[in-house]
């Protein structure tokens, strides 16, 4: 059976880049924590573990020489306060395009708009977002969740992306918005190594008889590769690791895609891949 592999599987520019901070940090310094995870991916949380980095709940003012690493998906602007005022040094490993987010929320709070952000609610990037505002953001998940109650009486809204959303529910979301609110600014600040995926997981699945997904189920951006491709093609499969592969997935396939989200190593895309090739060869 044909394996076919998409181009774009795998870590982003963003994830390699705090990855590479992470282990440059870790090997100069002792006392690296971090309070959130480095990506959502668990094999790449432990290989951070096992080079000395700590999680912890919260700051601590105890300790001396204590660094406090910012993960891919940026923090609040009160973490960066509270982390310098209890004597932390800071290395902030947010994605360059997560920091543009930051920025162009800011500026156009500035300007008076009131900010919207289509998103997670929950997610790290979200929270991240929203705490480098002076006001209360709102946050908006699907067009089934518009407060329309919440958008009265303020005429300047800017409207920013998570950088991991899906493109489609966001244009859907922003002309939902522009029938309600007059004055409305649109930045479109899904990142470009999501928008590369997820132009790509449109196509696989029309190629191949099944797909393979591959990713953590904490990861925004796997999930939606996911939702897209089941979407297209029923036969879509999001697994963590070669270990939930069902031989039955494949009884009637002649090829298979596959693609992995941002925060996937490549180390577990291959293994995958060569676990397919050598189940589907016996059969």
């Amino acid at each position: 059976m044909k394996v076919d592999l998409a181009k774009s599987a795998g870590f982003c520019f963003g994830v390699r880049r705090a990855l590479d901070i992470a282990m440059k940090i870790a090997a100069a310094r002792k006392n690296v924590f971090m309070l959130k995870d480095i990506v959502h991916n668990e094999d790449v949380v432990k290989q951070i573990k096992s080079k000395g980095i700590k999680k912890i709940k919260r700051l601590s003012a105890v300790g001396k020489d204590k660094t406090l690493l910012i993960s891919a998906h940026g923090a609040p602007l009160n973490i960066f306060r509270k982390a310098r005022g209890l004597g932390y040094k800071i290395v902030d490993a947010t994605c360059p395009m997560v920091k543009e987010i930051h920025k162009i929320a800011q500026n156009m709070e500035q300007k008076g708009c009131k900010i919207i952000i289509i998103g997670d609610k929950k997610h790290d990037e979200v929270q991240g977002i929203t705490g480098q505002l002076e006001g209360k953001a709102i946050v908006i998940d699907g067009l089934q969740n518009i407060p329309f109650k919440e958008l009265k009486g303020i005429k300047k809204y800017a409207v920013v992306v998570q950088s991991t959303q899906n493109y489609e529910n966001a244009v859907n979301i922003v002309g939902m918005l522009k029938a309600h609110i007059k004055e409305l600014r649109f930045f479109n600040t899904i990142c470009r190594p999501t928008r590369i995926k997820q132009e790509e997981i449109k196509t696989l699945p029309q190629k191949n008889d099944a797909m393979i997904i591959i990713g953590s189920k904490t990861s925004a951006n796997t999930r939606r590769l996911y939702e897209i491709s089941k979407a297209i093609n029923r036969n879509s499969y999001w697994i963590e690791s070669k270990k939930e592969i069902s031989r039955g997935w494949f009884r009637r396939a002649k090829n298979v895609g596959v693609t992995s989200g941002a925060s996937t190593p490549d180390s577990t895309t291959n293994d995958v891949v060569k676990y397919i090739k050598r189940m589907t060869a016996a059969q």
